[in-house]
Formats: structure tokens, sequence, C-alpha cells
């Protein structure tokens, strides 16, 4: 296996809203997420960043985006999640660059495809449990996950237990 150096990792939740598209059926919640302590505060956290909240949601409007789902919005890229059209039991991802957002592949090597960040996690967790226990679309629009803030204790773990003897 071949190990990157990875960047220190500590994601904030730094805004939630609702994006409610032009055909009115589709809509997705919105969440707003900092990496706090990196080098380069102005690619990786709201308050420093050129870009804005607000800016993403008109943006987002004539993104074409269709269904049900969740955004998790970084500055520097913008994660779509929607459930499934032909199998609502599956979650589909996309991603786009948050600027533009000019679409971003998500394949990474060895065939594998990047899935999501610690907070991306987290929140994919707690959305699709309050999907599964929702029973109408309405009721899942009112329930939010609680993530806020996630530290990862080591960026290093996997490359030095790998490396090991």
């Amino acid at each position: 296996m071949r190990f990157a150096t990875c960047r220190p990792y500590h994601s904030r939740t730094v805004e939630r809203a609702v994006l409610r598209l032009p055909d009115n059926k589709s809509v997705f919640k919105v969440y707003f997420i900092s990496l706090v302590g990196r080098d380069e505060p102005e690619r990786y956290e709201w308050a420093r960043c050129a870009g804005t909240p607000s800016t993403f949601m008109t943006r987002a409007q004539t993104a074409g985006w269709e269904g049900v789902g969740f955004l998790t919005v970084f500055t520097h890229i913008t994660k779509v999640f929607r459930f499934a059209p032909a199998m609502e039991t599956v979650l589909h991802v996309r991603a786009f660059q948050t600027a533009d957002l000019t679409s971003l592949d998500l394949s990474r090597d060895d065939g594998y495809l990047e899935f999501a960040c610690y907070a991306e996690a987290a929140i994919a967790a707690d959305e699709y449990r309050a999907w599964a226990q929702s029973r109408t679309v309405e009721e899942y629009l009112q329930a939010w996950s609680p993530f806020d803030e996630g530290p990862v204790a080591s960026r290093t773990k996997l490359a030095e237990y790998w490396r090991r003897e």
C-alpha cells in the first residue's frame, strides 16, 4: 500500500439550511462544514473564504439536482446525497466543486470510490436513520443530524499500523 501525507482533520458544522428547488418537489437539507486548524484557512473555513453559504444557496437553485436528501458543503467540495428514485433504500452520492458546481469524480486508487470524510459519514448515518424511521418526506425533513464538530485523533494510524514489523 502507498501512503500519502494526510492533513489534520477537525470538522465543524457552521450552518444548516433547507434547499427547495424550482421543480417544487426536490428538497435537500444542507450542512455547511468548515475544516479548522489547517494551513490555508481561506480554503477550508467558511468564515475566511471568498464564498458564503448564501451565495451557494442561490447558485444551487440552477444546479439541476433532483430528489430528496442532503448536502455536505465544504468550501472546496460539495457532496449531494439523495435517496435513489429506483430504490429509495439506497443512497446516491455525487460530488461538485463548491465554487462553480462543476462535477468531481469520486474515483480513487485501486478501483475504490470516495464515500465520505468523518463529518459526512456521521451526518450520513444520522440522515439515513432519519430516512428509515420517517413515514413521510415531511417528517424526514424535520430531523437534522446533531453533528456539530469532529476532530480526528490521529491522521497517521493506518500508515503506522501498516508499516509495523
